[in-house]
């Protein structure tokens, strides 16, 4: 049974395609169908078929592994590298060249993999949906029609189908005949309660009472229409057009942002080492695969296959561990730097069923509405209880049912929007008792109430609205016993017994959910076609603080500056279209919020395009799964937090990365500079130069399986490009400074380690001493540091002290010389212990105060 709502002034419906729906007489659809109320031949239905094609949804058709490749290769960063590649390539640096475009290859088919196993998911989820409709054909054109189950693919314009309870509606359906029809469309319009829809055979051009959309379904009644469109030509799939999102993530704007900052400087050393070698030694392009190298050495190559790795192991162990699917994989990054999550309360914050407010309820009027809804289901015998029907038989019990006999029923009907039952009362010998329910300006008619009675109930019946809650009334009457059947006109002179009130069940995880969001520093906001008083209810009820809710209609002459203004103060925003949603998260993006949206209809699919991050869950409607970039199990809320989590932490291990790569990188350059115009040879060789970050980068990848300070995941984790620059600035001029003491303690230990005689002594020197400083940065920088102590040796432990190992080992070894390196005197390696610890000491002290800053949004 409906429920009793305010008139809504417009329609929070997705557009539908074509002329509005409603001017033609059925007789007339029948005819332009070339149809018949007994149904289609089987002949008509195949040749209508190969002519209207199958009745399937135009389905995204997900990239070719190749075009996925290529599209990997368009990021900015991937695609500097693989540039230095053919560069290194081309000045015969052949070591260097085959490296980097070995890690470009590694990171492309990684991204590509990760995405293909997510679509894959994807199809696996399509196979759980509903597949087969009743319909009434005929084999011949004189012979009886017979109803039977066909797939829904097989549906063709001019079926004749039935619907019971519970049905998904398989197309877009012109109603024929309905016995108290009501149908769930919140996947289209957002409405929480359940629409009353009757076949009228003249309608009012713009009205849709007498219409079924695809992707809708049955909460009560039956029904029997004929199709009037599939496929492509329904209304469902006409929101395929909506506009995708255009402007770049919030992955997109951290990444490139950083990504460009370091192109520049890679173009820019080049040829600053050319001229500068060549005005200051004379050197000319004999310099120019180590200028090269020195580019490559300031580059974090591993960045790509850092990113993919962390992004793909979080996504794995979130598929595994909580059954959420991420379709694109910087979609988990972009859930780590979320600070606000938009909603459709339908459906995510609620159950999408009423429940029985007990507060707001007499208790007489829940007795008699819980004898009502028992009774007639006994007598009139429908399929199922409609979603009210099953809220009064859950807050009632037997005995508030069994002390009757049921005598007659009527059931619901849409035009007088009430249900009674006819019951025999204990003792009450020759009566029968009339237990009417139904909407409040309705039974109130029927009552024997004068005026002024009558206008008071009403006034507090719209009070009781107010506070969020939708209201029932009931009434009963007692005539004398008979034999024949009641009918509607002896619902008259009642006497009312009160008002049961109704409202939306939160789910199950909601308010842990959105408890455990707020503790994560994400703020939750409610955007939905539901009137502003029930969205406040629920929002209060999950213990999400309302304000003033804005109905869409104000935000409609709002510019994107003021709206995004708004926003900001803004929690719930009430009666929304789809394009109002949009633009809300639009706006939000626009003041740099991080915006996810969580929907699961029709209507969602602008705001799901609109948003950083697009979340639907698994019982979606189709067409929504397919345009979310992040897909869960069910509605249990608390993956989004799970998912959250998952997300900051990659991208506190990706920030890990970029702080140590790029500051002892930074620092290395500035050092190697310098070194190149004091010394009389070439400070490194380029494959020193190569092997160093061979073995730095091989170290390094331990980092993807770091476990995060718990600080980092409490606040949304953002690369910020400028806090980066500043933060590998100050820690690259630190590393620079313990290179240019290692060149002094080299001086010290090695006089002639400055000049010409004894080269090979000052490579095997920096060289140690950069892996060494380079796994002080690992242990020392990271976001886990803080987590790791005191615990056993993890992977980036285990990964610090091997790189250590190499640089200690290697020189003294056969394969120093091979590399241009020898040992060094054992003062060498005490003084270079007193300049580690004090570049311990200082990187401990510059890093303590704000382990994090580079991401945080203070």
């Amino acid at each position: 049974m409906p429920l009793h709502d305010p008139a809504v002034p417009r329609t929070t419906e997705a557009p539908a395609p074509g002329p509005a729906p409603g001017d033609p007489t059925a007789l007339q659809v029948l005819r332009a169908l070339d149809g018949s109320p007994r149904g289609l031949t089987e002949a008509e239905a195949g040749e209508r078929l190969a002519l209207h094609g199958s009745n399937e949804l135009p389905r995204h058709r997900p990239p070719s592994r190749a075009a996925r490749l290529w599209r990997s290769l368009r990021d900015p960063f991937t695609a500097v590298l693989f540039t230095l590649g053919l560069v290194s390539a081309l000045v015969a640096a052949w070591g260097t060249a085959w490296v980097i475009l070995a890690l470009v290859a590694v990171s492309c088919v990684l991204r590509a993999q990760g995405e293909h196993r997510a679509d894959r998911s994807m199809d696996r989820l399509r196979g759980l949906v509903a597949t087969t409709a009743s319909v009434q054909r005929r084999t011949a054109l004189d012979a009886a029609p017979r109803v039977r189950e066909i797939p829904v693919d097989d549906l063709v314009p001019g079926d004749v189908i039935r619907l019971a309870p519970g049905d998904l509606v398989p197309a877009d359906v012109r109603l024929l005949r309905a016995r108290g029809l009501t149908v769930h469309q919140a996947a289209l319009t957002g409405e929480s309660a359940p629409v009353p829809k009757q076949p009228v055979d003249l309608p009012d051009a713009g009205d849709s009472g007498h219409l079924l959309f695809q992707g809708s379904s049955v909460a009560s009644g039956a029904a029997t229409g004929i199709v009037v469109a599939t496929g492509p030509d329904t209304r469902f799939a006409a929101v395929r057009t909506a506009r995708r999102r255009t402007a770049p993530s919030a992955f997109d704007r951290s990444v490139h942002g950083i990504s460009w900052v370091l192109i520049r400087f890679m173009l820019l050393t080049p040829p600053l080492v050319l001229m500068a070698n060549a005005a200051l030694r004379g050197r000319g392009l004999e310099t120019l695969p180590f200028a090269v190298a020195v580019a490559v050495g300031l580059t974090p190559e591993m960045l790509p296959v850092i990113v993919t790795t962390c992004l793909a192991r979080g996504a794995a162990l979130l598929a595994r561990a909580h059954g959420v699917i991420v379709r694109r994989l910087p979609a988990l990054h972009d859930l780590g730097a979320v600070d606000v999550l938009c909603v459709d309360k339908t459906g995510t914050l609620t159950q999408d069923r009423p429940v029985v407010d007990p507060d707001r309820t007499e208790a007489e009027a829940l007795h008699w509405a819980g004898a009502s809804a028992w009774w007639t289901l006994q007598t009139a015998g429908p399929a199922d209880p409609d979603p009210l029907d099953e809220a009064l038989l859950a807050a009632t019990g037997p005995e508030d049912w069994e002390a009757y006999d049921g005598v007659d029923a009527l059931p619901f009907d849409p035009v007088r929007r009430l249900a009674t039952a006819v019951v025999r009362e204990p003792g009450a010998l020759g009566t029968h008792t009339l237990a009417v329910k139904g909407a409040v300006p309705d039974v109130l008619e029927r009552c024997a109430l004068d005026a002024d009675e009558r206008a008071e109930l009403l006034r507090r019946a719209a009070g009781r609205a107010g506070d969020g809650v939708r209201l029932l009334a009931v009434a009963t009457s007692r005539r004398t016993a008979r034999t024949r059947a009641y009918t509607p006109a002896d619902e008259r002179g009642l006497t009312f017994r009160g008002f049961v009130a109704f409202h939306d069940a939160p789910a199950d995880t909601a308010r842990d959910a959105v408890r455990a969001l707020a503790a994560r520093g994400v703020e939750v906001k409610v955007l939905t076609g539901d009137d502003p008083a029930t969205a406040v209810r629920v929002c209060r009820d999950l213990g999400i603080e309302p304000g003033e809710p804005v109905p869409g209609e104000l935000i409609e002459d709002l510019g994107d500056g003021r709206l995004g203004a708004l926003a900001a103060r803004t929690t719930v925003f009430a009666r929304c279209t789809p394009e109002d949603k949009a633009r809300v998260v639009a706006a939000l993006r626009g003041s740099g919020r991080t915006t996810g949206y969580l929907g699961d209809g029709v209507n969602d699919l602008p705001a799901l395009h609109a948003a950083d991050v697009g979340i639907c869950p698994r019982d979606g409607v189709d067409v929504a799964r397919e345009s979310a970039d992040v897909v869960l199990a069910g509605k249990d809320l608390t993956a989004i937090e799970h998912a959250v989590v998952a997300g900051r932490h990659s991208s506190a291990n990706i920030a890990s990365y970029l702080r140590i790569t790029l500051s002892s990188n930074l620092g290395n350059v500035i050092a190697m500079l310098a070194a190149a115009l004091l010394l009389p040879f070439l400070p490194m060789l380029p494959a020193q130069v190569l092997v160093q970050n061979l073995c730095f980068d091989g170290a390094q990848l331990a980092l993807a399986h770091d476990r995060p300070d718990p600080a980092v995941l409490r606040r949304p984790t953002v690369l910020r490009p400028r806090a980066f620059l500043r933060f590998i600035t100050a820690f690259g001029a630190l590393g620079a400074l313990a290179d240019l003491a290692t060149f002094a303690v080299l001086a010290l230990c090695l006089p002639g380690a400055l000049d010409a005689r004894d080269e090979s002594a000052f490579h095997g020197g920096w060289f140690t001493e950069n892996l060494l400083t380079q796994a002080l940065v690992m242990l020392l920088l990271r976001t886990g540091r803080r987590a790791a102590e005191g615990r056993a040796p993890g992977p980036v432990r285990w990964a610090a002290t091997g790189l250590a190992v190499i640089g200690i080992l290697l020189p003294p070894t056969p394969a120093g010389p091979l590399l241009g390196m020898t040992g060094l005197p054992v003062l060498y390696y005490l003084l270079l212990a007193v300049v580690l610890t004090l570049y311990a000491a200082a990187l401990r002290l510059l890093s303590s105060p704000r382990p994090s800053w580079p991401w945080s949004r203070s």
